[in-house]
This record gives structure tokens, sequence and C-alpha cells, in this order.
């Protein structure tokens, strides 16, 4: 199934204006389609929000991506639960593909901070960094925080100054139906968050592979292109 590309139109107080593009949830999905619209949009840094791959048995469709990526974009990756899932130093092979690391980390990129909470090895809530979440929160530059799990934001996100989270996870519910999601792990039955920009500062994005047997139903796999604009 090909994805849709998703564009959101932000102003915000940045130095310069900037495109991103956000993918989620790769596990093992074909690379072309996304590496043709990385191309037509002419993004100034890609950026990877967890499970780019599956586990252990799949997961050379996702490091490929990053090399791939990498080679063409500045790309900062964060680590989603699935990253658990793989036998090796998952660390390592984000490293070796050139692509930027953050995990309980961030970077200046242009004049923002962009930061990576990590779900690798925190299944719960309980094991999240939130004294990192504290850190990332004291920078005084716009602040874009990649997130993996949206169901993080309400508790430990919304209550900070971070700008912008951007979320994947809940694979858009599996099922949509009049504008909702059926179900997705970590929220449950008719989820909350699933697709879209809640807050005016949390954009979930449905993911581009599908790590079920139960089909997609009603929600195509989605790139989503960020623009944000420096204030007048």
């Amino acid at each position: 199934m090909k994805p849709i590309t998703t564009i959101y139109t932000l102003s915000a107080k940045i130095p310069q204006k900037l495109k991103f593009i956000f993918v989620s949830d790769l596990h093992g999905c074909e690379n072309a389609p996304i590496l043709e619209a990385m191309k037509n949009s002419g993004p100034d840094a890609i950026l990877v929000g967890g499970d780019f791959i599956h586990d252990s048995s799949i997961y050379e469709s996702g490091l490929e991506f990053l090399r791939l990526s990498a080679s063409l974009y500045p790309t900062l990756v964060s680590l989603g639960n699935h990253e658990c899932r793989y036998s090796g130093d998952i660390r390592a092979e984000v490293i070796k593909s050139g692509a930027t690391l953050l995990d309980d980390s961030y970077t200046d990129f242009r004049g923002i901070s962009i930061g990576g909470l990590s779900s690798c090895d925190s299944e719960s809530a309980e094991d999240l960094n939130v004294d990192w979440i504290c850190e990332f929160d004291s920078q005084e530059s716009f602040k874009l925080l990649l997130c993996h799990k949206p169901e993080y934001y309400e508790e430990y996100v919304k209550p900070t100054k971070i700008d912008l989270t951007l979320s994947g996870h809940a694979h858009g519910g599996q099922w949509r139906f009049f504008g909702r999601g059926v179900y997705a792990p970590g929220q449950g039955i008719l989820p909350k968050y699933t697709s879209g920009m809640y807050d005016s500062r949390l954009i979930v994005s449905r993911g581009l592979g599908n790590p079920h047997i139960v089909p997609r139903i009603n929600n195509r796999p989605e790139i989503v292109v960020i623009d944000i604009k420096p204030l007048q």
C-alpha cells in the first residue's frame, strides 16, 4: 500500500525556515516509496521516530533505510520499543549507519534543539528517563522531541515547555472509522492519540509498516512533512 504524505505548516520562534520529514514504524516496509518522497520534498533533515526495525529477524531493510537516508540528508533517530527486540547492539548499528542517535539525548540543529526520548528498554512509563525530559525542557531554543509512544505525552510532555513532539507507535489505530482509530498498543480500545495534530504541539504519524497479521483498514501508511517558518 503506497503511503500518503501529510504536510503540516507551523510558525515558531526559530532563526530560519526548516523542513523535516518524519517517519516512524517502518517494521520492514519497502524503502523505495519513502526515499522517493524524501527526494521530492527536499527536506533539511529526516527524523526517525522509532520502530525502524521489527525484531532480530526483520531488520535489514530498516538499517538499510538509515544508511541510505544518512547518505542523502542529516538523519536523526530515536529508539522505539521494537528496537529492544534486536539481538545485537542496535545503538551501534544506528551510529554505524551515519545517522545521529538521540537516545535520551539532544543535539542542536540549525538553531533549534532536537531530542529523542528512548522507548527502548522502557516497556512501561516507570522506566522513562524523566530527569532527561526535565533537562531537555530547560533548553532555551525551540525544542522538538521525538517520543515514540504518544501515550507518554499527556503526563510527561504536555506539562513542559517542549514546543513540538513527534510520535508514532499507534499505527493509526489499525482500523479507522469516522476519523477514529480502533485500537493502539499502550492506549487500548478507541485510543486518543492515533493520527494528526493535538494541542498544536503533538503530531502522531500513522507509521509506514504493518507489524500485525490484521490488515490496516481505512488507514494508509503515512509520511509526515513538517514545514516550520520563523514568526514574522
